[in-house]
């Protein structure tokens, strides 16, 4: 229940004419307690706020709270594909397929199947070390229109096709993430350059930090990523920067070259609230 105070002007009154309204909180907007739930942990919200009352649980279990989610923690936690498809499927169903923003680690075929289908309403989606493959991307996505950020970092079975599949269905695609695993002797392989450059040309900031491509790969992105900012490729050992490449790449806003100091944090991704789902939703 709230309370409302209210205070009569002076110059009406002289004395002062206090009234106090009593409202119920289950009684408020189910969009605005949304707005309300999502600033307290995932874990509460989860597990504790459903329990004051009926209007309550129904807008925790609704799609007011899912808009914006991050599992990351929580699956690094459980290191469990089934269990992370399943907590996907869970937040993809709740929100009714309205998730504008994912982070999710460790991601399965059942996972990727339910996420795509948020169409137009994804913007953002964080996927690192999912196990789905090139055939299971193509097998399954939709296209996503306003996605504008998309983190495939250390995703080892999609390659190069894959990119070019999330290219050609991900138009709006502004920032990517293809941070891979440190192997050395790595043999020089320009196609995954290739594949960014020809189908996602309107991206302003790419991460490919240990990536297998040499100059070739890096020229195809300056020539046809007109908008880019911001390139990483910490660690891409088979870059030389030769000719006029690394005058080119120093005019970038923010430029971090293959040979950049350890201590920059070059794949970052926001801390994660530890989530506790339960099995009380419906499939």
């Amino acid at each position: 229940m709230s309370k409302k105070t209210v205070v009569a002007p002076a110059d009406e009154d002289p004395v002062a004419v206090v009234a106090e309204e009593w409202r119920s909180w289950d009684g408020l907007n189910p969009e605005i307690l949304g707005l309300i739930f999502v600033r307290i942990p995932v874990e509460e919200m989860v597990s504790i706020v459903p329990l004051v009352c009926k209007g309550w649980m129904e807008v925790v279990y609704g799609p007011y709270c899912w808009s914006e989610v991050d599992l990351e923690a929580w699956c690094r936690r459980r290191n469990d594909s089934h269990a992370v498809d399943m907590v996907v499927k869970k937040v993809v169903r709740r929100s009714k397929f309205r998730v504008q923003r994912l982070c999710v680690y460790g991601m399965g075929e059942k996972g990727w199947f339910h996420v795509a289908y948020c169409g137009n309403f994804l913007k953002v989606l964080q996927m690192p070390m999912t196990d789905i493959t090139d055939k299971l991307v193509s097998k399954h996505i939709k296209p996503l229109p306003n996605l504008t950020v998309l983190d495939v970092s250390h995703c080892v079975n999609i390659t190069s096709e894959g990119l070019k599949t999330f290219g050609h269905q991900c138009k709006s695609l502004l920032h990517l993430k293809r941070n891979m695993p440190a192997f050395e002797d790595q043999l020089p392989d320009d196609s995954e350059a290739k594949a960014i450059a020809d189908t996602m040309p309107h991206l302003q900031h790419i991460e490919l930090c240990f990536g297998r491509f040499g100059d070739s790969g890096v020229s195809e992105i300056l020539a046809k990523c007109k908008a880019l900012t911001h390139l990483v490729i910490q660690g891409s050992w088979n870059v030389e920067l030769n000719d006029d490449l690394a005058e080119i790449c120093e005019r970038l806003q923010h430029f971090h070259s293959p040979w950049v100091d350890d201590d920059h944090r070059f794949s970052d991704m926001s801390e994660c609230s530890d989530a506790n789902f339960t099995d009380s939703d419906s499939d």
